[in-house]
C-alpha cells in the first residue's frame, strides 16, 4: 500500500464512507500477508516507495501467481524478474494487464499509468550483455524512470560511444553492463561527469571465470564516478539508478 492509497482509506473512514470492520481487515494485512509459503511485504512501498519485487527463479509458478495476485490487489504495481517463458504464460492468462519482456525474463504490471521523470541511460557493451540491460531498463521503467537504450558499442570499436555522446551527455544517470574484460564503464567514466552503475555480466571466454574477470576490471577502475554491482545484477542497477535518477528531478 502506498501513501496515497492509505491517504484514501482513512479519509473514507473519516467520511464515513468506509468502515472501522473494513479498515481494520485492511490494515491487518498493511505490515505483511502471510500466504504460508510467502510473506508478502506491503508495508514496503510506505518505507521505500516502491512494492517488493518478486524473484522468479526457484519459486513453483502457482506461488507466484499466488503472490502476484496479493500484490495487484493491494499494490496496483507488480514486477517479477528472472521469470521463465513457461511460468510467464501462467500470468498472462491470469492478470492479462500485465506485461511480459523476454529479453529481460520481466514481468510487470503498471498499475495507475504515470508520466515517466528524468532520464536514465542504458548501456550494454555486446549484443551478449541484452538481457541483463534489459533487466535494467525495465526495472528502471517499472519503477518510473524514462530510459533511453544504446546497445552494442563495446570498447571493440570505440567510435560507438563517441557517436553517441549527446544521448551520454543527456543522461541524469548511465548504467554500464559489459562482459568479457569488462572495460567499458572505464572509458564511459572518463569521458562524462555523471553516476555510472556498471554492471559485469557472465558473458565471455573460460578465464572470464562467468562474470569474475568484468566484475573484478570493474572493481578496480581508475575512473571516477563508477559504482559497482554484482554480476548481472540488472534489477540492482536499475532500482539504484532510478534512485539516483528521481534526486534529480
Amino acid at each position: 500500500m502506498n501513501e496515497a492509497r492509505l491517504k484514501e482509506l482513512l479519509s473514507g473512514v473519516k467520511s464515513g464512507a468506509v468502515s472501522l470492520d473494513e479498515a481494520t481487515r485492511i490494515l491487518k494485512t498493511l505490515p505483511y500477508e502471510d500466504l504460508e509459503f510467502s510473506k508478502v511485504d506491503h508495508h514496503r512501498e510506505l518505507r521505500l516507495g516502491f512494492p517488493e519485487v518478486v524473484f522468479g527463479e526457484g519459486k513453483d509458478a502457482q506461488e507466484i501467481v499466488e503472490i502476484v495476485r496479493s500484490m495487484r490487489d493491494k499494490e496496483g504495481k507488480v514486477l517479477v524478474t528472472r521469470l521463465s517463458p513457461d511460468k510467464a504464460i501462467l500470468l498472462n492468462q491470469g492478470f492479462p494487464e500485465g506485461r511480459y519482456n523476454e529479453i529481460a525474463r520481466a514481468y510487470y504490471i503498471l498499475g495507475e499509468p504515470k508520466k515517466l521523470i528524468g532520464n536514465v541511460l542504458v548501456v550494454s557493451a555486446g549484443t551478449s550483455d541484452m538481457p541483463v540491460a534489459e533487466e535494467a531498463a525495465v526495472t528502471g521503467e517499472v519503477m518510473g524512470s524514462f530510459v533511453e537504450r544504446v546497445y552494442d558499442i563495446g570498447i571493440a570499436g570505440i567510435h560507438r560511444v563517441f557517436d553517441n555522446s549527446e544521448k551520454f551527455q543527456k543522461a541524469s544517470v548511465i548504467i554500464v553492463v559489459a562482459g568479457m574484460e569488462g572495460a567499458l564503464p572505464s572509458v564511459v567514466g572518463g569521458l562524462f561527469s555523471k553516476p555510472i552503475i556498471a554492471v559485469p555480466t557472465s558473458v565471455g571466454y573460460g578465464a572470464n571465470f562467468k562474470g569474475l574477470s568484468a566484475l573484478l576490471g570493474m572493481l578496480n577502475s581508475c575512473a571516477p564516478g563508477v559504482a559497482v554491482v554484482n554480476i548481472d545484477n540488472g534489477f540492482g542497477a536499475g532500482y539504484i539508478a532510478n534512485l539516483i535518477n528521481r534526486q534529480n528531478i
